[in-house]
């Protein structure tokens, strides 16, 4: 067998190269035009499809008239407070701060809708709780006093409104309870 000049490696080589890169760049430019299997896959999913799960969430309007509605009966009676509404996954869809609440009312009213719609209950009741399991409270981002309501929809949480700033939990309480009592109206 002969043996090749070092110019004829240099210009084989290259050529391999070159062929190479036609025949992938070909190939990417080929299914650049076609979707996957994946990308049909996620085209033709429908509310059918077994793979898929439903939840409902309040509209923005919604959130609002409740937060409007709680901010109302806390202003009769003279209290000032901070409103939050959560939806079902605790995030917040709005939050109104009453003039004169306190600073730390904006946390505090966010985490007590959090805590009621994670449970699905009052977070008065919450609260008892932890005589049983303390560790409770260490939950990030939960609050285990009195002010939480949970909003549901045919027995399942959808929302969770939390109220802070009056001068006790049971007052932030009643006045999340107006908020979600404005909703069935």
């Amino acid at each position: 067998m002969q043996k090749l000049s070092r110019r004829t490696r240099v210009l084989t080589g290259a050529v391999a190269v070159a062929a190479l890169g036609a025949g992938t760049f070909g190939a990417v430019s080929a299914s650049a035009g076609t979707p996957d299997a994946a990308a049909k896959a996620a085209v033709t999913a429908d509310a059918g499809d077994k793979n898929l799960t439903h939840s409902t969430h309040l509209t923005v309007a919604a959130a609002t008239k409740a937060a409007q509605a709680s901010l109302d009966a806390a202003k009769k009676e003279n209290q000032r407070v901070t409103v939050a509404v959560v939806d079902r996954n605790g995030n917040t869809v709005v939050t109104l701060r009453g003039d004169g609440a306190g600073p730390q009312s904006y946390e505090s009213a966010e985490k007590k809708a959090y805590t009621a719609v994670s449970w699905n209950a009052p977070t008065s009741e919450l609260a008892k709780r932890l005589e049983q399991a303390p560790n409770l409270k260490d939950i990030p981002g939960t609050l285990f006093l009195a002010g939480g309501a949970p909003v549901t929809a045919k027995g399942a949480p959808v929302a969770g409104i939390g109220v802070a700033g009056a001068p006790s939990g049971d007052l932030d309480e009643k006045f999340a309870r107006a908020g979600v009592a404005a909703l069935g109206r």
